[in-house]
């Protein structure tokens, strides 16, 4: 006869730090898609679903209820750091869900980021009895001041003083989203080598970590992750689940990554490489060098715009190099530039480029290569810009309807016959009876030796996205934005815009923070002409 044991009938004690879990998940899909290029007004195309689903709810699905269990587990883990107090105070925060990190510097109030903003956790300041308790919590800090805590994503960045002691701390909260990279499906499936570039914190590490789970359990190919600071593959010995089938070579110093590289193609055989954060030129070649033996390369680097790229000696390499080019007379003349011109030097080293806006756009360059010529030439890249329409009730990932832009209306396309057409460079004109129409209280730039996408960054920052539009036409022009070293080359240039009477707004050179001052300058007109 079996006797029941009597712990069999304790019940488990409640969690002292209950977290809040959603009560349904969605994933939306874009219903319509913008493309945009070199001075064409933007394309709406409708997309149309082939895949359909029932809506997944936490209490029905268990996979997504495992899913949700999980992050809170792990959030839990990163909120033991915390004294009880903090720990409340997070926990009773309606965006707890959407918490970023949480900073912990001696002598000040706690804060926790949220996408709402800062929310100070304690009106007490921090002692070092508190830092001392979260760091003896998570691993040993590497020489990057970088921390984890085993089998999360989550990462404690240090701050030192001069004498070495931790006197505040950074803990990021890490997540495995999955369809986080849904957006670019048709990349990876094409075995794409992809190099995704963003500032810090816009999700660059989510994505890439979604495409290795993506390739190796989905399509079934041998992935290898080089992890830098263990942030796509968690912290601790045994990968996150979060990668799926994919294996991971932690690198023990970042100085030694390009040879980690190089080891993970000799010694493990594997059909797909994911970097995180290449940063140097030694990276910069061992990719490079994997690249040329067919293997498909996925990696980060930090950016705004593939520009940036090929600005950075140290990563110029990943867009094929550039070099300085001496042109005979002739064709200098016909090209209408000066003799000594930047080229690229050979071939990229990934396929595509995808530059992350936000966590719910991304501009795709699906030819890097001509992306960078265009660039080099002073022209503006064809591009396609995909999004995530999140006010749509479709609750399906989506299923996107791709749309070449080098291969759009190729009857429609004509050539500029203005002034300017002597052989210099200049931007296709693509003639449409629909989007012909530009808005009446808007102000057309014609753009000369910049990049529209820079300057987008610039109309971000002043705000004045409602109220510009580009041009590739002089003749259709309120303002011209030249490059000051182009638009002395261009004597024809300078005589249309004079004779048509256009203001010139000049950046000395093509950083963001000069094309910003001239965007300042043109807002001043902006304000008199509205």
């Amino acid at each position: 006869m079996l006797h029941s044991h009597p712990l069999l009938h304790l019940k488990p004690p409640p969690n002292p730090y209950p977290t809040r879990i959603l009560s349904s998940l969605r994933f939306h899909i874009p219903t319509e898609l913008t493309f945009s290029g070199p001075g064409l007004p933007n394309r709406h195309l409708q997309v149309f679903p082939l895949l359909h689903s029932s809506p997944l709810k936490y209490s029905s699905d268990d996979n997504v209820t495992a899913t949700a269990e999980d992050f809170n587990v792990e959030l839990g883990r990163l909120l033991a750091l915390l004294p009880e107090e903090m720990r409340r105070r997070v926990n009773e925060h309606p965006e707890l869900q959407d918490l970023i990190e949480v900073v912990m510097d001696l002598g000040r109030k706690p804060l926790a980021r949220f996408p709402s903003g800062d929310f100070v956790l304690s009106e007490h300041p921090i002692t070092t009895e508190e830092i001392q308790h979260a760091v003896s919590q998570v691993g040993d800090f590497a020489v990057d001041n970088r921390a984890g805590i085993s089998r999360t994503l989550h990462r404690i960045s240090a701050i030192r003083n001069r004498k070495g002691a931790i006197i505040g701390l950074t803990c990021r909260v890490g997540r495995a989203v999955s369809g986080s990279a849904n957006l670019l499906r048709d990349l990876v499936k094409d075995e794409a080598s992809i190099l995704l570039i963003g500032p810090p914190g816009v999700g660059k590490t989510t994505i890439i970590r979604d495409i290795a789970r993506m390739l190796a359990s989905e399509y079934e190919k041998r992935v290898m992750i080089v992890d830098t600071s263990n942030e796509i593959g968690g912290d601790g010995d045994i990968p996150h689940s979060g990668i799926g089938n994919a294996r991971r070579m932690q690198v023990p110093h970042t100085d030694v990554q390009h040879k980690v590289l190089i080891e993970a193609v000799e010694n493990h055989m594997p059909q797909v490489i994911v970097i995180d954060e290449i940063g140097t030129k030694l990276e910069a070649m061992a990719a490079s060098t994997i690249a040329q033996r067919g293997i498909q390369l996925v990696a980060t680097a930090h950016g705004i715009t593939i520009e940036n790229l090929v600005m950075n000696p140290a990563l110029e390499m990943l867009v094929g190099g550039v070099q300085s080019v001496t042109l005979g007379d002739e064709e200098a003349s016909r090209r209408g530039v000066q003799k000594s011109v930047l080229e690229r030097k050979g071939p990229s080293t990934f396929s595509c480029g995808v530059e992350i806006i936000t966590r719910t756009e991304l501009r795709v360059h699906r030819n890097l290569e001509e992306t960078v010529d265009a660039l080099l030439l002073g022209r503006n890249p064809n591009y396609e810009i995909r999004k995530i329409n999140q006010g749509s009730t479709d609750e399906f990932g989506p299923i996107l309807h791709r749309h070449d832009l080098f291969e759009t209306s190729r009857e429609s396309r004509v050539e500029d016959s203005s002034e300017i057409n002597d052989g210099s460079p200049c931007y296709d004109n693509v003639v449409s009876e629909e989007d012909s129409s530009k808005e009446d209280d808007a102000i057309c730039i014609f753009l000369y030796g910049i990049s529209e996408a820079s300057v987008v960054q610039g109309m971000k920052q002043l705000k004045l996205d409602d109220t510009i539009e580009f041009t590739d036409n002089i003749s259709e022009a309120d303002v011209l934005l030249a490059l000051q070293s182009k638009l002395k080359k261009n004597s024809r240039l300078q005589a249309a815009t004079r004779s048509r009477g256009i203001p010139i707004y000049i950046s000395k050179t093509s950083s963001l923070a000069q094309i910003t001052k001239a965007m300042q300058a043109l807002y001043v007109r902006l304000c008199r002409w509205f």
